[in-house]
């Protein structure tokens, strides 16, 4: 199925801003492109993780309707307003970052990644951001203790670059990052996508709630779920890329549901509470889903000073939800599920009202029964995950 085919069909909801992008050299004329790129750029720059994670999502259409890097007027009114110049929305800026002074605008960078060469860019704009603005525009806070704020601050390099992208290769990847061409292309026709994401193992709760999630009132009975993880860098003290994914595939196998797709986003998180719901809403819209899943604290994160949270239990939900409207999507606020010894899995609402006993285990106290080599209750976690988080330990 070809890119043009798949974002017209009329039976799947149309990509952010109208047009699902495809940066990529056409293969016959890729060894060509390669080899003209190496003897014509006036610069190599290799990309960080993060990078690396941007051109893929640039080049696939994962950031439609965007064609490269953003110019600093659209930066400026992304962290200003969630909103490019041209009033679309967007959660969070996208752009490259170098410490090297000598670029300038109108030279053509190669991109490289761990050995390939993944892109041409076209330097546009460059630019000396005020990274003390961004950081309180796009995460509320001007403090290191906020990962992304760290990220900003100690991580990316000194300048801003804008400019359009020619996609060469995708980075080699242990989580293989399926295309919106391609997640499109296995989508049912006519019906309701729900999008789940998460950044770490999926345990019962999680199966729960993004099983439970098809039954909402305001998803079609025919709907699906996509079950999107991100692959990118995360958070320091989150499970290896690897390790996760080893979980997601042998869970896949063994709950084979019809109604459950699987897919991995190549995507390195934020932990920016609102705006990255409505980053996650966006790039998800254009991999084909019309709802997403939304839970308390989505994409939050704690001060490792105080153990307070940088964004409020709901703030994420109301802002995303807020944004829905305009993004032609709907939300489907996280149920709050909690397992009884009387009923299984139901929500904490239900299980007060009948005064049912709750077991609970908290993450910390998983992790240290893993490390002991204890039974871990098949309630809170399949058996097959435990035995390849066992495996890695």
């Amino acid at each position: 199925m070809t890119l043009a085919n798949t974002a017209a069909r009329s039976d799947l909801i149309a990509p952010h801003g109208g047009s699902l992008v495809d940066l990529m050299v056409p293969p016959e004329q890729r060894a060509a492109a390669v080899e003209e790129a190496r003897a014509s750029v006036d610069r190599v720059l290799e990309c960080s993780h993060r990078n690396a994670c941007d051109v893929e999502l640039l080049i696939v259409g994962g950031f439609s309707p965007l064609r490269g890097f953003m110019h600093q007027e659209d930066y400026d009114a992304v962290v200003a307003g969630h909103r490019t110049t041209s009033g679309l929305l967007f959660g969070l800026p996208i752009v490259f970052d170098t410490d090297d002074a000598s670029v300038a605008v109108g030279q053509r960078l190669l991109l490289t990644y761990q050995g390939q060469d993944l892109a041409v860019l076209t330097v546009e704009s460059r630019w000396e951001p005020d990274k003390v603005v961004e950081a309180k525009g796009c995460y509320g806070t001007t403090s290191l203790e906020h990962p992304a704020v760290r990220m900003i601050a100690t991580e990316r390099g000194r300048y801003y670059l804008g400019g359009r992208l020619q996609g060469l290769a995708l980075p080699e990847r242990v989580f293989p990052c399926s295309t919106p061409v391609q997640v499109r292309a296995t989508l049912p026709a006519g019906q309701d996508v729900v999008a789940f994401q998460c950044r770490n193992p999926i345990h019962r709760a999680h199966y729960e709630l993004f099983t439970r999630a098809l039954e909402a009132p305001n998803v079609s009975k025919g709907g699906v779920v996509l079950v999107h993880p991100t692959c990118g860098p995360t958070q320091e003290d989150d499970i290896a890329g690897e390790v996760r994914f080893a979980t997601y595939e042998r869970l896949a196998a063994e709950v084979d549901n019809p109604r459950i797709r699987w897919a991995y986003l190549p995507y390195a998180m934020h932990m920016a509470g609102p705006r990255e719901a409505l980053q996650h809403m966006i790039i998800r819209k254009n991999y084909g889903c019309t709802h997403f899943i939304i839970g308390r604290d989505m994409a939050g994160c704690k001060s490792s000073l105080t153990g307070e949270d940088f964004y409020g239990p709901y703030e994420a939900q109301d802002f995303a939800r807020d944004q829905a409207t305009e993004l032609g999507m709907e939300t489907v606020p996280s149920l709050n599920l909690v397992y009884t010894e009387e009923e299984g899995y139901v929500t904490a609402e239900h299980a007060q009202a009948r005064g049912l006993h709750i077991r609970k285990l908290s993450g910390t106290q998983f992790r240290q029964m893993l490390r002991g080599g204890e039974e871990i209750p098949e309630w809170f976690a399949f058996r097959s995950v435990v035995e390849v988080l066992r495996a890695a330990a």
